[in-house]
């Protein structure tokens, strides 16, 4: 069979599939003529009993799955993705003055957990065995204890997390909050 016809024949169905797969009309034509040419170039392994149509899309297939792969190793960053690197490190300095006041806050034995845990890095089980508690309500209360820091936080600042609980964004919600 010629490319000719077998091009003829399924340009207009190949088409349709690349669009329910890629929105931009300009990549599809462009995924269109990757497909001709690989088309071309394997025409001659084509098998005289075997069917056409299945056969060029697994090419269109593959040839979409290899633009996906292309598109996400090259994409390019955007001027926020850069922000946001650079603000993450600011935001942990902008706040670090206001987590003594809240500590402050909070009861002395739940800010002494905190500080212990979550400021000096001391390890729960450690920490659990100097104050002679089971590693259990010592869990339980530093849960307690960063929930309490947590409400003190949002009391005075609205903040943002991202999709993994990290911080990327606060502001102060009134100047009467003066903890900070």
């Amino acid at each position: 069979m010629k490319l000719e016809d077998v091009w003829s024949a399924y340009r207009s169905q190949l088409k349709a599939f690349l669009h329910s797969k890629v929105s931009n009309s300009a990549d599809v034509e462009d995924l269109l003529q990757e497909i001709l040419i690989k088309t071309h170039n394997s025409l001659g392994s084509l098998q005289k009993g075997d069917s056409i149509q299945p056969w060029l899309f697994q090419i269109a297939n593959r040839t979409t799955i290899d633009f996906y792969r292309e598109k996400g190793r090259t994409k390019e960053l955007e001027a926020e993705e850069l922000w946001f690197g650079e603000r993450k490190e600011n935001i942990k300095a902008d706040l670090s003055p206001c987590i003594e006041p809240f500590l402050k806050a909070l009861p002395d034995d739940i800010a002494h957990l905190l500080r212990a845990i979550d400021l000096e890095g001391q390890s729960q089980k450690a920490y659990a065995q100097e104050l002679g508690l089971s590693y259990t309500t010592l869990k339980s209360r530093v849960k307690k204890g960063r929930t309490a820091l947590r409400g003190l936080f949002e009391g005075c600042c609205h903040y943002s997390l991202d999709q993994h609980g990290n911080l990327i964004d606060f502001d102060q919600k009134s100047k009467k909050c003066k903890k900070c």
